[in-house]
């Protein structure tokens, strides 16, 4: 009777091991999931993808639009500068790769950077700013501006309160 108790006991620690182990992988699990499906992480996958297309995009519109607008002999961007030891420097897909770096460059720029520079200004247009503290305080006497910690005014001579203390009333 006593072997079954044991045993029994046994497996109920293995059983209740187990059973933390399944779920603590769960909630690893669970954590891993919070933070695949955080914003940041889901638009940064939505932008390198669409980031990708669009460079497709723009090097089809160089390589087949732009290149042949140029004049020159087949096309300037289509260039080759034959070497006496090899197939020879392709300066035209170095033009084409350049010229589509600088498209892309630009409509990064004038899409993406120009609109959230403008957006931040505005809210912080929109967002209250702290008071500054004084620096300045007037004379009950004279009632000209003079530094805080002035002990005298500069125009009367008279002397000051402490910048604490409230100001002496004029008699």
């Amino acid at each position: 009777m006593e072997d079954m108790t044991l045993s029994e006991n046994v497996f109920d620690r293995a059983r209740d091991f187990g059973g933390r182990g399944f779920h603590a992988g769960l909630s690893t699990l669970g954590d891993f999931q919070k933070f695949i499906l955080r914003g940041n992480v889901v638009d940064l996958a939505v932008g390198v993808v669409i980031g990708a297309a669009f460079n497709t995009v723009v090097q089809a519109f160089v390589k087949d639009i732009i290149s042949p607008l140029v004049p020159g002999t087949n096309g300037l961007f289509s260039a080759v500068i034959h070497l006496p030891y090899g197939p020879g420097l392709l300066v035209g897909d170095l033009l084409n790769s350049i010229l589509s770096f600088l498209i892309i460059a630009a409509v990064v720029y004038f899409f993406v950077v120009k609109p959230i520079n403008a957006l931040e200004a505005s809210y912080g247009r929109l967002k209250p700013k702290q008071p500054e503290a004084p620096t300045t305080r007037e004379c009950p006497f004279c009632l000209s501006n003079v530094p805080l910690k002035a002990t005298r005014c500069a125009y009367c001579t008279a002397q000051l309160p402490p910048a604490d203390a409230p100001s002496a009333q004029v008699r």
